[in-house]
């Protein structure tokens, strides 16, 4: 008898990104452990088709409806599934074609297929923080009655993930999320005023896609990190507490009732919490580079200037209120990021952008989907009108 593994079958939500690119190198390293049964893309149909002629997936989605028949050509000589639309990415999510999906699209538009996969009892890879923190109550409680485990890909979330192996039993006094501080570190309002696109993309130690450079830069991404911290650890608002540690070596920390503090380390290698996710709970072989002690000459820690990067100061506002805060906080702030890398906005009215919408979007304590859906586009439109977009 051979005792050959069945590769784990993963479906790619969001393929072509920063997230499924890489996501594609672990699987092509390990390819007796993993197979590729779904790719999608919203609209990259070029990068879209390479990887479904090197992959060989079932089913390819393209969310632009507009480069569908261009997509179903290039592949028309294959056995793979072509499907357009968004309707189709839901669709696609509900199949039993597949065991993991690694839900790596970005922004709002995860939310619907990461909910259709765990209500169908697909195990989750979670690189789409947004969906969290929009409706992270309805999909934390879906994925419990379905039994379907949530693994994160964030590095931060995979840090605390990791702590917690083996301390169900334990409680968790709080967790702390790391940030490098973005390119911006110890900046002052004075020098950002005049900050353009191009400077706020070059981050000094992750290679990611635009939208979460910019958060990065904004220090909005550890806002939405505190929020996903929250349902994904079921944890308090005031359980969850951020600190820069630029060197980005230190991952993130969880402290237990007795005080005692586990830290998930390594370099920075968005590669490694990936592998982690997609072959959780094993641990496999990687031929990443290993960090060395010997090498750096300290790992520093600061509290972040929330004065400078009120980013911070709105998303524990939204933490601590809770209801559809998060969900607008989440959508003024896509807009925001959208309109700055089209040089609509400056550096610092992403955030006057982001307030006057949290005040203006009435509050809803306890929404159900469809009033997150609602809360969200109420939110789009009204910070949209503020730079006539």
């Amino acid at each position: 008898m051979s005792n050959s593994i069945v590769p784990k079958r993963i479906a790619i939500f969001g393929s072509t990104g920063s997230i499924g690119t890489q996501a594609l190198d672990v699987i092509a390293a390990h390819p007796q452990m993993f197979s590729v049964e779904v790719l999608t893309a919203h609209s990259n149909d070029e990068l879209l088709v390479k990887q479904a002629l090197r992959f060989q997936p079932n089913i390819v989605v393209i969310g632009d409806e507009r480069k569908y028949s261009r997509v179903k050509e290039l592949l028309s000589g294959t056995d793979i599934k072509v499907f357009g639309g968004e309707q189709a990415l839901e669709e696609v999510a509900s199949m039993n074609c597949y065991d993991m999906m690694l839900a790596a699209i970005v922004g709002f538009a995860g939310l619907r297929p990461t909910l259709n996969a765990i209500e169908n009892g697909k195990a989750v890879a979670l690189a789409n923080k947004e969906t969290l923190v929009v409706a992270g109550d309805i999909v934390m409680q879906k994925a419990v009655e379905n039994r379907v485990p949530v693994i994160p890909v964030d590095s931060e979330h995979s840090a605390i993930f990791q702590c917690l192996v083996g301390e169900t039993r334990n409680r968790i006094e709080k967790v702390v999320l790391t940030a490098s501080g973005g390119p911006f570190l110890g900046r002052k309002p004075n020098y950002l005023v005049n900050v353009k696109r191009d400077h706020a993309l070059q981050h000094p130690n992750w290679n990611m896609g635009a939208k979460i450079t910019i958060d990065s830069a904004t220090l909005m991404n550890k806002g939405l990190e505190m929020i996903e911290a929250r349902w994904l650890f079921n944890l308090k608002p005031d359980q969850v507490q951020v600190v820069v540690h630029p060197q980005s070596i230190i991952h993130s920390l969880v402290q237990f009732e007795d005080g005692s503090i586990k830290a998930q380390m390594g370099l920075p290698d968005m590669k490694l919490p990936i592998q982690y996710a997609l072959a959780f709970p094993h641990r496999i072989v990687s031929d990443f580079p290993r960090y060395d002690f010997r090498k750096p000459a300290q790992l520093t820690f600061e509290e972040p200037d929330t004065k400078t990067f009120r980013n911070l100061i709105l998303a524990t506002e939204a933490l601590f209120k809770g209801g559809n805060v998060p969900c607008v906080l989440n959508a003024a702030n896509e807009i925001a990021v959208y309109a700055f890398l089209r040089n609509r906005i400056g550096f610092l009215d992403m955030t006057d952008l982001i307030e006057k919408t949290m005040a203006h979007v009435p509050f809803i304590e306890k929404p159900t989907l469809q009033e997150y859906f609602e809360s969200d586009a109420e939110a789009r439109n009204f910070a949209a009108s503020l730079i006539k977009l």
